[in-house]
C-alpha cells in the first residue's frame, strides 16, 4: 500500500502552484474542510479562477492534508 501513497506524494509535489487568491481557501481545506461552503467557491470564480482549476488545488490540497494525518497516525503508532 505504501506504493500506492508514494504515488499520490509525487503526484502532489508535481502539480504546479495555487494562485495566490486561493491561498485563503486552501488553508481552509487544510484546517476545517468542512467549513467549505459554496460561496467560497463563487469568490474564487469572481477572482477569474476556473472550476477546473478550483477543483484541482481543491483535491490537491485534501490529498496532502489526508497524507500529511495519515503520517501522524502511523508515527503514533509505531
Amino acid at each position: 500500500m505504501t506504493d500506492a501513497f508514494d504515488e499520490l506524494r509525487e503526484l502532489g509535489a508535481a502539480a504546479p502552484p495555487a494562485p495566490a487568491a486561493m491561498d485563503t481557501y486552501l488553508a481552509k481545506v487544510h484546517e476545517r474542510a468542512y467549513t467549505v461552503v459554496d460561496r467560497d467557491v463563487e469568490e474564487m470564480k469572481e477572482a477569474g479562477i476556473s472550476e477546473d482549476e478550483i477543483f484541482e488545488h481543491t483535491v490537491a490540497a485534501a490529498m496532502a492534508e489526508g497524507l500529511r494525518r495519515l503520517e501522524r497516525a502511523e508515527a503514533v503508532i509505531r
